[in-house]
């Protein structure tokens, strides 16, 4: 990784930080992108002693919101002439319903949406790398998952579970749409299941909300490090350079739903994000 350049999204906590400092220790240089300024500026002191390096800095992004994902993309691209890999790692889980600054549910807003903008915003920097990588965070929730195109942001009522599955199905169907778009390119793209990982998703940060239930599950987690372990394997390992379209767990390739391999429900998932982020690619 010596000399590459890393984005790693949700990089202030938990499987984002960890990221950040293993693929600074094999000599990368990371950009942490970050919603919150004040806790980016802890996360960045952290990763710089744990990895220690100064190879890190730290930019704000927000998800939620499609203008600042074009001013970071922007911003980042005025500053680098390329991008070796985009690991798309931040994600929300919002036990009631939430919308984004666009309007959208906040689990598909962020989780999918925000991840989808900022990649395509950055596709013709990763083409400029020696051999470009995206790395999606999904999960193992994506088998019960479903895209309501009828009612993606769930007006007719929220459901939890129902949201946070969608999205993660969401990410899985991008991949593999990406994935098919960059065939005559050196980019790759893969998604992973993390694990059942001790991070703070699903607490919100302003109430606390979610904080008891947390506490109470941590021993049976994974810690960050091993969660994160899957995707630093695909941002990094010569093994899957020439891999592109997979699903993987434990750094193996792993089997997805008939739902998630369904080429037509990927082309008109891309379809319909396009509409939102008002693109034409």
């Amino acid at each position: 990784m010596t000399g590459k350049i890393a984005i790693v999204t949700g990089a202030n906590s938990g499987m984002g930080l960890a990221t950040t400092i293993e693929l600074t220790k094999m000599g990368a240089h990371v950009i942490m992108a970050c919603r919150s300024q004040s806790r980016g500026a802890a996360a960045l002191r952290e990763a710089q002693q744990e990895s220690n390096s100064s190879r890190i800095e730290l930019m704000t992004l927000d998800l939620g919101d499609f203008d600042s994902i074009r001013a970071f993309a922007s911003d980042f691209k005025a500053r680098y002439d390329r991008l070796d890999v985009l690991v798309n790692n931040a994600g929300v889980v919002a036990l009631k319903r939430e919308l984004t600054k666009d309007g959208y549910e906040a689990m598909l807003g962020v989780n999918h949406l925000g991840h989808f903008l900022l990649t395509n915003e950055l596709l013709e920097h990763l083409q400029h790398a020696r051999q470009g990588r995206v790395v999606n965070v999904s999960s193992g929730a994506h088998k019960v998952g479903k895209i309501h195109f009828d009612d993606p942001n769930f007006d007719k009522g929220f459901n939890v579970a129902k949201g946070y599955a969608q999205s993660k199905l969401a990410n899985i169907l991008f991949t593999k749409e990406l994935a098919r778009r960059l065939q005559p390119t050196r980019v790759t793209v893969n998604a992973l299941h993390p694990g059942a990982v001790s991070t703070s998703i699903g607490v919100n940060r302003d109430t606390g909300f979610g904080k008891a239930v947390h506490k109470l599950l941590r021993p049976f987690f994974l810690t960050p490090l091993e969660g994160a372990r899957t995707a630093i394997y695909l941002a990094s390992s010569p093994e899957v350079e020439h891999v592109t379209g997979e699903y993987y767990i434990k750094c193996k390739p792993a089997k997805i739903t008939e739902r998630a391999k369904d080429p037509k429900l990927a082309a008109r998932l891309w379809e319909w994000s396009e509409q939102q982020i008002g693109s034409s690619r």
